[in-house]
């Protein structure tokens, strides 16, 4: 661990955002946004595709220059010169470009000599060890999995020993089971005393992984707290999902006791509920005064996915898929090496 992490006071702010703005023409891609993120926490930036997540943190990260407003890592302003704040982070791009002959710890010994550090054969192993590669020191990049490119990707963002680690979507398109390995990769770097900042469109990951989240939409911050607040906040104790034999206008479902949200989804219809069983009582008293028959009934405990809906009137899954379903084709952002040209 660096000295400038083992100098950290736990708890004192290690970013500070205020009054955030990048515009590109007309359009407002981040529109006035402050945030701090404290030393030592994992935080969360939860938004749909086109939020403004990526570019707020090319602003912090140094790549990006903003249009307004003030940013501050580990007390050093990154603006207007970010090159001293580089030094200090360790960043995982959407999309990192690497020579597909390479071992593995031939990039890691490639990436860390653009920080003037040269790490021996038992420092690459040690550092691939950590994000569960350790197996893989000799293997060729065209030979890893998509989750374990990932992970060489986290690996290579903490080449430089960093006070904050910044990991954009890390887990978008891989699949459930290479998703929650990686989460688990993620906590075990927090737990050894990085700060982690990362986005994601993915509601359980957030409220796994992170100690706060903050949901952007459009470019604006929409709220900032602990994952269980924001929910508990929103008053709502679960959502119901069900199928009617008929269609039915949405709106007649915002009738039912205990409803606080409705909407249809797919072939049937979603609502979120303060009280469950009076809503679920409620829908059955509906349907059978309308003839209707009433299928796939599911109940959940509310979530961030609730949370998004409440404020935007939307879900934020039906963004991520998308993206997910355009990761390749995204466009790339090379920086050099890890983000540290």
């Amino acid at each position: 661990m660096s000295e400038s992490v083992r100098a950290a006071t736990v708890g004192e702010p290690v970013i500070r955002v205020e009054g955030l703005t990048k515009r590109y023409g007309e359009l407002v891609a981040v529109d006035g946004l402050s945030l701090a993120v404290e030393r030592g926490e994992i935080f969360g930036i939860l938004g749909p595709n086109g939020a403004g997540k990526t570019t707020t943190l090319e602003m912090i990260e140094g790549l990006r220059k903003p249009d307004g407003g003030a940013v501050s890592v580990d007390g050093l302003a990154v603006w207007p010169e970010p090159r001293e704040v580089k030094r200090r982070i360790g960043v995982q791009l959407q999309a990192t470009a690497l020579f597909d002959y390479q071992r593995l710890h031939e990039i890691i010994y490639v990436f860390g000599s653009c920080y003037g550090i040269h790490r021996g054969r038992d420092e690459c192993a040690a550092l691939l060890a950590r994000v569960g590669l350790g197996d893989k020191i000799e293997a060729f990049v065209n030979e890893l999995s998509g989750g374990q490119a990932q992970r060489l990707s986290i690996a290579l963002a903490l080449v430089n020993d960093p006070v904050v680690t910044f990991l954009d979507e890390p887990t978008t398109g891989l699949d459930p089971r290479a998703r929650r390995a990686l989460w688990e990769v993620i906590g075990e770097i927090n737990r050894d005393g990085t700060t982690v900042v990362l986005t994601t469109h993915y509601m359980e990951e957030a409220e796994r992984l992170c100690d706060r989240v903050a949901v952007m939409d459009r470019g604006r911050m929409m709220a900032l707290d602990v994952p269980r607040t924001l929910i508990t906040q929103l008053g709502a104790e679960a959502t119901v999902r069900f199928d009617l034999s008929d269609r039915v206008p949405a709106d007649e479902l915002c009738g039912l006791d205990g409803a606080t949200a409705c909407r249809a989804v797919d072939e049937g219809y979603e609502v979120v509920a303060d009280d469950a069983q009076r809503t679920v009582v409620s829908l059955l008293d509906f349907a059978r005064a309308r003839g209707l028959r009433v299928a796939h009934l599911d109940v959940r405990g509310a979530d961030l996915e609730d949370v998004f809906l409440s404020m935007t009137g939307r879900k934020l899954s039906d963004e991520g898929e998308e993206a997910a379903a355009g990761v390749a084709a995204k466009k790339r952002r090379r920086f050099g090496f890890g983000g540290s040209r």
